[in-house]
């Protein structure tokens, strides 16, 4: 399996360390390369998460940042924001990872943390916020159906 799927809750320890899904690892080692890290860990801009990326997937993304005029007011924000607070991050022999303590924070882990799988990429979230974004999600896609089939 080459994508992140299903919601999967885990426990964070004290030291920061949390167990990647066994799925996701398996999706990590078909879309990790070699040549870029494990994974890359950042925060979300839109949510109070982290995202994780497959290390050759972040170095694709930072390629067409690349191509665009370093001079470019946009593409140093862009670069900015994409870079600035990235970390890259390697599972250990039991799958686990450290989570950075700036991350920890922003995502307002505690001790459960849950892994949403959104196919090339994944979120890590604090359990009880996941939920929520999860209904937000639902209730949005149910409201959207509802306008699009003609109901009142």
């Amino acid at each position: 399996m080459s994508q992140f799927l299903g919601t999967h809750q885990n426990r964070l320890d004290a030291k920061g360390r949390v167990s990647v899904p066994a799925l996701f690892r398996g999706a990590l080692r078909v879309l990790t390369d070699e040549s870029v890290p494990f994974l890359v860990l950042r925060p979300s801009l839109q949510f109070d998460c982290i995202e994780g990326w497959p290390g050759a997937l972040f170095r694709r993304l930072s390629n067409a940042i690349d191509r665009v005029d370093p001079l470019d007011p946009q593409q140093s924000d862009t670069a900015t924001l994409l870079f600035a607070d990235a970390w890259p991050v390697e599972a250990d022999r039991e799958g686990r990872i450290i989570i950075p303590e700036p991350l920890v924070e922003h995502a307002r882990l505690v001790e459960g943390v849950v892994f949403m799988g959104l196919g090339d990429t994944f979120q890590i979230w604090e359990p009880a916020a996941a939920e929520r974004r999860r209904a937000e999600a639902r209730e949005r896609a149910r409201a959207k159906a509802a306008v699009g089939s003609g109901a009142p």
